[in-house]
């Protein structure tokens, strides 16, 4: 997978929460187990109408978004069934990063991302960004003031760059684990084969009787 380290875009905001793995990608169209051709079909049931025809008012379509490299939703974005498809169309479709805000419920925190949708993501190297309700709100204000601002995410670093004529950023937390998979560029099969030499070692001393 391709490695991140820093990525500049624009914005794009599908302001909704739950939006669920079978919106990502209905189910109709992971028929294929080849891991590309998946960017027509993502949000495909909100992006076309029932001539397959472009929605307009879909957010994917406006003109403002036709070019953004970065996603802004709502919180739990990939709830819903298990299907790496889904993070397959948001990359394919020219997504580098998607963040989304966890929120507090009736005492509970409810996280930006579905576990298993995160997991996924970062497999794929594709870097997920959860921050608080309010700091999502406030990126949305921002990107809706000036739509075609650029904004710079620094992995390394950790932070959300909006580079204005005078920069506001935002900081962000990942797991140590994952962020060094998305700077080595590599998911859990080219992480093992980094330790190819010691495995091939261990197989030739280990007794394979027991």
């Amino acid at each position: 997978m391709k490695a991140f380290t820093k990525h500049t875009g624009t914005l794009a905001i599908i302001n909704r929460e739950n939006i669920d793995t079978d919106q990502i990608i209905s189910k109709e169209h992971l028929k294929s187990i080849k891991k590309t051709g998946y960017e027509k079909a993502l949000f495909s049931d909100w992006r076309y109408d029932d001539e397959g025809k472009p929605n307009p008012s879909f957010e994917l379509n406006w003109p403002q978004y036709a070019k953004a490299t970065i996603l802004v939703t709502g919180n739990n974005f990939g709830c819903g069934s298990s299907r790496e498809h889904a993070v397959w169309a948001i990359i394919q479709y020219g997504f580098a990063a998607v963040i989304a805000p966890r929120i507090e419920r009736n005492g509970n925190t409810i996280p930006g991302f579905a576990d298993i949708f995160k997991n996924n993501s970062s497999k794929n190297g594709l870097l997920t960004i959860e921050l608080s309700q309010e700091e999502v709100n406030r990126i949305i204000q921002i990107a809706t003031h000036k739509q075609d601002v650029q904004v710079t995410i620094d992995l390394t670093q950790q932070s959300i760059t909006f580079n204005t004529e005078k920069p506001q950023s935002f900081s962000f937390k990942i797991d140590a684990s994952t962020k060094n998979k998305l700077l080595e560029g590599l998911d859990d099969i080219g992480r093992t084969e980094k330790f190819a030499d010691t495995i091939t070692t261990f197989e030739t001393k280990h007794n394979t009787y027991l």
